[in-house]
């Protein structure tokens, strides 16, 4: 998927991801993609809900070698 910015979040405990999160999606432009790579297993509930709740749009997530791949398109 071709995102606009990639974050990585690997090796961060909750909830540093989401801190991450919400200041990476300030700097891209709405209807733009962030990837977040993350190895917090609560990362996946958490950024679900926090995309669900902040008005952006989970497009997809993966997890390959214990990493969880994230990509939301800010609204």
């Amino acid at each position: 998927m071709d995102a606009q910015k990639t974050l990585d979040a690997k090796g961060l405990a909750c909830p540093m991801p989401i801190v991450k999160t919400k200041k990476a999606m300030k700097e891209i432009e709405t209807g733009e993609i962030l990837e977040i790579q993350a190895t917090d297993k609560g990362a996946k509930s958490d950024l679900t809900a926090w995309a669900k709740s902040g008005g952006h749009e989970l497009l997809k997530t993966e997890e390959e070698d214990d990493v969880f791949y994230f990509w939301i398109k800010k609204g």
